[in-house]
């Protein structure tokens, strides 16, 4: 562990699953609970299922008499399955691993029921959870909505985060204004579909109206960044800051998924090729240093070679430069996994040619940054990352940790960035 007796926290999948874990790194300390794992799972493909069960496996043999405690997606759609391991103490729902009460039962030497789980269903809101600070580091992210109203025929993150909820803006600021005051210099917001934002609130306010708010009240705050969001939901406040604030950093993730139009009608997506790529355009237009990650799914069922190539034209024709590339994984009791399923080897290969033109996509925009001066955030000492969230390597005496440092960029590999700090900057 990493420190000795205290709670350790493994954490799978999602921003989202990285602030909830330091939420319940604060209750577990609260509670003072020591000698104990906690593995926070992920749901979103079977490899991420296979990882966490093999991460309980070695937490058990690091730490024979350790408390074993698996929570997250994973943990919430199938308890009994990660129950069964010998090697599970008690199972967390995604709604109960937020409660202080559970971890102060856990401290108690009583039995526990080994299956603490409600139905995900019934969740009506996000509760607010303050984080001090984010274990030291210099970026921190916050949950400002949870769970999904879609349902995409590939996913079962709903049945793992229940229905949409919002956390009311105030909230959010003033969890922002305390990051900011422990030292965080960048805040990134994210949610389970984050761009959902507000339609269970009072006067339904826009994602784009919130994020406004927290930059109008929160001046302090240098930098603010997006997780994951929907082109199909992108409201016009969102579009005038993308344009005109550079407290929000210019790189967007974008949930994309397929860029053929009859796939996207199979998965239920909402938005059209056409409609991904004309965001890209305006975008761009609007901020012209910007840049674009995505995640992509590759074999989902019934896409042929063509429907696949419109795919990877996608990298091109969007500018992508940052891909999440996802295998088709069929996942119990969703509509896509009763669609007819392509031989995992044509899975894999179609992937590897996703991942490749993201790779050289990457590449020549970080060739493209050789030369240029950027604002770069100290994650740690020799290591950073600049507002398109690019890697740069720097001497470990150019800043500490939550420091932004103006650097001329030297060099480029296929990866990341190396660069020197100005000292004329200051």
């Amino acid at each position: 562990m990493a420190e000795t007796g205290a709670a350790e926290i493994l954490t799978f999948g999602c921003r989202l699953n990285a602030y909830e874990s330091e939420v319940m790194r604060q209750h577990a300390e609260a509670a003072g609970l020591t000698d104990t794992v906690i593995i926070n799972t992920c749901a979103v493909t079977s490899e991420a299922e296979r990882q966490a069960r093999q991460a309980i496996r070695r937490a058990r043999r690091a730490n024979p008499d350790a408390r074993i405690v698996v929570t997250g997606c994973a943990a919430q759609i199938d308890p009994e399955v990660y129950a069964a391991m010998d090697e599970v103490d008690v199972v967390l729902g995604n709604t109960e691993k937020l409660e202080p009460a559970r971890f102060a039962a856990l401290g108690d030497t009583r039995d526990h029921a080994r299956i603490q789980v409600n139905d995900i269903m019934s969740a009506r809101k996000t509760a607010a959870h303050l984080v001090e600070g984010f274990d030291r580091r210099a970026r921190a992210f916050i949950q400002v909505q949870n769970g999904c109203d879609h349902r995409c025929t590939f996913c079962v993150i709903p049945f793992g985060r229940g229905n949409s909820r919002s956390v009311p803006i105030g909230t959010i600021v003033e969890q922002v204004r305390t990051l900011v005051a422990n030292g965080i210099a960048e805040v990134v917001l994210s949610g389970v579909d984050m761009t959902s934002y507000g339609a269970d609130l009072p006067g339904r306010p826009r994602a784009g109206q919130m994020i406004r708010r927290v930059l109008a009240n929160v001046p302090e705050l240098p930098r603010l960044r997006l997780s994951s969001i929907d082109v199909a939901e992108i409201d016009d406040d969102l579009m005038t800051l993308i344009a005109d604030e550079p407290r929000l950093m210019p790189h967007l993730h974008l949930s994309l998924q397929a860029g053929d139009d009859m796939i996207l009608k199979r998965m239920k997506r909402r938005h059209s090729r056409a409609q991904a790529i004309d965001f890209c355009a305006e975008a761009r237009r609007l901020r012209p240093d910007i840049v674009f990650g995505a995640d992509l799914i590759a074999g989902f069922p019934t896409e042929t070679d063509n429907m696949f190539d419109r795919s990877l034209a996608l990298v091109e024709e969007c500018g992508l430069t940052h891909l999440h590339v996802f295998p088709y994984s069929p996942r119990p009791e969703t509509p896509a996994a009763r669609m007819p399923q392509f031989d995992r080897a044509l899975i894999k290969d179609r992937a590897a040619a996703l991942r490749a033109a993201g790779n050289a996509a990457l590449a020549n925009f970080l060739a493209g940054e050789v030369g240029r001066d950027r604002d770069v955030l100290i994650e740690r000492p020799g290591l950073g990352r600049t507002e398109q969230f690019a890697e740069v390597r720097l001497d470990a005496k150019d800043g500490d940790a939550g420091q932004i440092v103006t650097a001329r960029i030297t060099s480029a590999d296929a990866t990341g960035l190396t660069g020197t700090a100005r000292r004329d900057a200051a």
